[in-house]
């Protein structure tokens, strides 16, 4: 005689009744585990050993290894890497100004890719940089030579208001207001205009270091687009 047999035999009337409460049972326990399975199919399993010599398993960081590396296992069980222990506020923090120096630096380094075919660009061989060297001193030198020309026609001024002032050497406090005001005037102009002019005179030593500094730069990278260029993976990417 079979189970099946005996179990209708000794209780006909719940037999059903048992079959369908085992498979509710069973249905329940998978549903439990349904989303362990889930998470670990994402995300992997992890494993370690704490600190009481216990082996935990979890489908997520197991906070009692915290302190310690955590196996990171596929749903397979097969090895997928090792997860390190939880930092630390302080930690946290190093590591948080490691990675944003990190960044920076990468974008100082694109930025001065960036500049660097700006540069190429702007100045494709030594003749052009040098012709845009001149025209921008040559502009510096218009404005200087018209200041420079202001400051003799100043000067012819002082000397006519000076002959005046001849009339008043004994006691220049007699002299007319508008000869004073005309003076002081004279004076103040001369003093702007020669100023300006030592100005232009540190903006031609600006711009010349700054074409030297450019100079320099494309002295470096000139060659290095010319290889480039020459290069047979360049030459490939152009055929037809």
């Amino acid at each position: 005689m079979t189970i099946r047999s005996i179990s209708v035999a000794l209780c006909p009337v719940n037999a059903a009744t048992i079959t369908v409460s085992l498979a509710a049972f069973l249905l329940a326990n998978a549903l439990a585990w349904l989303p362990f399975a889930v998470q670990a199919q994402a995300n992997g399993i992890y494993t370690c050993i704490d600190s009481k010599g216990r082996k935990l398993t979890s489908d997520r960081p197991i906070p009692e290894c915290s302190d310690r590396d955590q196996k990171l296992l596929n749903p397979s069980g097969t090895f997928k890497g090792n997860v390190g222990p939880a930092l630390s506020p302080q930690e946290l923090a190093q590591q948080e100004e490691k990675e944003k120096a990190l960044a920076q630096e990468r974008a100082r380094k694109e930025e001065d890719k960036r500049r660097d075919r700006a540069l190429l660009q702007r100045y494709p061989n030594k003749e052009v940089h040098d012709v845009e060297r001149a025209e921008a001193l040559k502009q510096i030198g218009v404005v200087k030579a018209a200041a420079a020309n202001r400051v003799e026609e100043l000067k012819k001024q002082r000397v006519g208001v000076d002959e005046e002032m001849e009339y008043y050497k004994k006691d220049p406090s007699k002299a007319p207001l508008r000869l004073r005001r005309q003076i002081e005037e004279v004076a103040e102009s001369l003093s702007v205009q020669l100023r300006f002019i030592t100005d232009q005179d540190g903006e031609i030593k600006r711009v010349n270091a700054r074409f030297d500094e450019e100079l320099a730069r494309l002295k470096q990278l000139w060659p290095l687009r010319s290889a480039t260029a020459a290069s047979p993976a360049a030459k490939t990417s152009r055929t037809p």
